[in-house]
């Protein structure tokens, strides 16, 4: 179809605008201007001009509308999305009854600084200008060689390390991890002819580092089932659970279903849970199709983002790669959808559009006629309820594709437990003989605690008040190295006190172990042992996987930390896994506390023994008899399954039920409780018997940021009838009942927090 067709011929068009109302606006076509759906467009909107994206024409304006304005200008030369797309996020926002605007913008690139700039100053595109992608850049990344040349005479400390830490073409980003003045260094190396320099463009520094390609292993007997009915479903799409145990080989099944797909001209995307595992992956690509892939994740600057949004949308690549925004990629001719680790509730958008990754990847893919494989060691009970009722096809890997075993599991009783000699009454006597003999043997261990920091709380034992956020309704952390206390919700800081703010007793005293506290503790009593500690306050992106790599190099004996070291990391140097606390997150408020304990336990539970040598894992806990231990003891997710699948239906909560979650916030806690109050009354007015009302009540954290928070929840097995309640809540919130607090729906919530 020529661009012409695609021009909009009617006198009018409708505009998504992003702001918090569910509805489009309705713009005149200046003369001369050629609008097309999907355009990117300045448009004016209380007395100010804001960026828009065209949705479609329309012949006559709405109904008692007498005065319309007109549209401002283009601010690109080509519709931001596709079609495919663009229909796609329309079924999206309608589903979470999100304003389409904000959902478009949520999907769409930045705009470019150019555009930017003339929307601000009233100029818009001329005739035969583009101005999209003139504010991308591209980062120029130093390279160094090692040569052959012996040094003439002694070397300093610090050439010495940067050049024992050559190994082959390696980028400057990876030697200042070594020597942080690397760069000078290199220079002087250079001018002694030691090494080479070259500086080359990059687009993201994912593509830093050369990565050696490699070769697909032969399948096993499992892994050729799954391909063979993936592979089978190609021409005509489908959905499929991969069930899969730690170390099965689920990757290499993507992989080989990517490369059918790019074989028959298909596009794939690829979405992972978390940032930090988005390096580990990407190198797995790259060994396999080369640099011929785009990498998505917010941590991208816009720059970054832009180069693989557009690189994506003109064709010149077909394969994403990215946490949970990269599903709006514009991936051309879409064969394939993936989502690794689909249980993760990191998946799910917890602000402005509350959309959940995984199920709408199956929608996208459905609706472009693609295969989606939703892959994990430990699904969630919703997709396996699915592929249980028929609606997803389930496939199993219950092997590891190495032959070894899954670990034995020790479940140790804290309550019947001897201190160690550590005298930490969190570290058994049973898990401290297992460290002593991994660390013995050479072998390295895990140590996972869900608790960052070096002490969860710090309490006045003189008046028992602990000391909380200004701003959030929660303890203050206490992280020693830095000598502060950490709200781990809004980042508020202090410093750590002397006396009690509530009676000035000197009687603060730090309670429970963190993840800070127990590196430490481990360090001094198993010297000298080599200690690391991977969690958010020292890791991010990158730097994640640089310290998996000191693991993998045989540099740390024993890794201390927290979630990220549950995440499909393959570490055949680990033989010992011990849990430190595993009954810590059945504390929680939410229904889904008992599937994330098992979620975390089996995952964490998969990094032993997936070398050469057999794990071993130690589960500590108060609450040994706990349904989610004791099936990740044995590895026994469909006894999970169905102990939890049964206990959910009695509640109709998911997956035998369906929510609907109404919040309301405000800095005024009376006006909150007044605004939640209003919106029941309105959702009371539409339940019906298929309809239950939960609340309104306060949120588990009652405030957070300095604004209070409320919330009612709407749970029903009849979904129309409950989407019927949710919807006339949203319309009262756009017709301003809940004004001046600030409401929002949340359809499918995730966290009850």
């Amino acid at each position: 179809m020529s661009p012409e067709a695609d021009i909009i011929r009617e006198p009018f068009v409708e505009v998504a605008i992003p702001v918090p109302l569910r509805r489009l606006f309705t713009y005149r076509v200046p003369e001369g201007l050629e609008l097309r759906v999907g355009d990117r467009v300045a448009v004016p909107f209380h007395r100010r001009k804001v960026a828009g994206f065209v949705i479609g024409g329309r012949a006559e304006p709405p109904e008692g509308v007498t005065r319309i304005m007109k549209v401002a200008g283009m601010l690109e030369r080509d519709p931001v999305f596709p079609e495919e797309l663009l229909t796609f996020l329309e079924r999206a926002a309608t589903y979470y009854m999100a304003p389409l605007g904000e959902v478009l913008r949520a999907a769409a690139p930045a705009m470019p600084k150019g555009a930017m700039k003339r929307l601000r100053e009233g100029g818009f595109l001329a005739e035969g200008e583009d101005l999209a992608g003139k504010s991308v850049g591209r980062r120029v990344e130093l390279f160094a060689t090692r040569t052959e040349t012996e040094p003439e005479k002694r070397l300093g400390e610090r050439q010495q390390r940067v050049l024992d830490g050559l190994d082959g073409e390696t980028p400057l980003t990876k030697l200042r991890a070594i020597e942080p003045s690397a760069r000078s260094v290199l220079k002087s190396l250079a001018k002694r002819g030691l090494v080479t320099l070259e500086e080359r463009e990059i687009e993201d520094e994912l593509f830093a580092e050369p990565v050696e390609r490699d070769s697909a292993p032969t399948p096993t007997p499992a892994q050729g089932l799954a391909m063979e009915q993936l592979t089978g479903a190609l021409e005509g799409g489908g959905a499929f659970l991969l069930h899969g145990v730690t170390g099965s080989g689920k990757t290499e099944v993507y992989l080989r279903l990517i490369d059918e797909a790019r074989a028959m001209g298909k596009g794939a995307l690829v979405l992972v849970p978390e940032i930090a595992l988005t390096p580990q992956l990407v190198s797995r690509f790259r060994a396999r199709f080369g640099d011929d892939l785009a990498v998505l994740h917010s941590a991208l600057k816009d720059r970054e983002r832009d180069i693989a949004w557009r690189r994506l949308r003109r064709g010149e690549v077909s394969l994403a790669v990215g946490a949970r925004s990269a599903l709006f990629a514009p991936v051309p001719n879409l064969g394939v959808v993936i989502v690794d680790e689909e249980h993760d509730g990191s998946f799910k958008q917890e602000d402005g559009f509350r959309y959940h990754a995984r199920d709408m990847a199956l929608l996208r893919a459905h609706r472009a006629g693609a295969v989606c494989v939703l892959g994990s060691a430990t699904p969630s009970l919703e997709s396996f309820e699915n592929a249980r009722r028929g609606r997803l096809t389930l496939l199993t890997l219950p092997e590891r594709a190495t032959k070894r075993q899954l670990p034995p599991v020790e479940i140790v009783d804290l309550r019947r437990q001897p201190r160690s000699p550590s005298g930490e009454s969190l570290l058994s006597g049973t898990l401290h003989r297992a460290i002593e003999r991994c660390v013995d043997a050479g072998d390295q261990a895990i140590l996972f605690l869900n608790r960052r920091g070096f002490a969860p709380s710090v309490r006045c034992t003189a008046c028992g008040k602990q000391v909380e956020c200004p701003a959030c309704s929660v303890a203050l952390t206490e992280h020693r190295r830095t000598r502060r206390l950490r709200c781990h919700y809004c980042d508020f800081q202090r410093a750590v006190p002397t006396r009690c703010d509530t009676c000035e007793a000197p009687a603060l005293e730090p309670m429970g172990l963190g993840t800070e506290q127990l590196e430490d503790k481990l360090a001094e009593v198993f010297a000298p042992a080599r200690v690391a500690r991977l969690d958010r306050d020292v890791a991010s992106g990158r730097t994640v996987e640089a310290i998996l790599d000191r693991l993998r190099r045989r540099e740390v004996d024993i890794l201390v930390g927290t979630q990220m070291v549950t995440k499909g990391h393959d570490l055949p140097g680990v033989t010992l896994v011990g849990v430190i606390l595993a009954d810590h997150s059945l504390a929680f408020p939410d229904f889904r506390a008992a599937e994330r304990t098992f979620q975390l336990l089996a995952q964490v539970a998969g990094r032993a023994g997936r070398g050469d040598r057999e794990g071993k894992v130690f589960f500590q806990t108060f609450n040994p008899d706990a349904v989610s231990i004791q099936a990740a003891a044995k590895h026994d997710y469909e006894a999970f399954f169905r102990a939890e699948s049964a206990a959910r239906r009695e509640h109709l909560y998911p997956p035998h039920g369906h929510l609907i979650a109404i919040r309301v916030d405000d800095p005024n806690e009376e006006r909150a409780r007044d605004s939640i109050g209003k919106l029941a009354s309105v959702a009371r007015r539409y339940t019906a018997d298929r309809v239950e009302l939960l609340g309104p009540s306060p949120a588990p954290i009652g405030k957070l940021r300095t604004r209070y928070r409320f919330r009612f929840m709407l749970r029903s097995d009849d979904r129309p009838a409950l989407r019927k309640v949710g919807a006339a809540v949203a319309h009262a919130i756009d017709e301003g009942v809940a004004n001046p607090s600030r409401a929002s729906v949340d359809v499918d919530p995730v966290s009850m927090l």
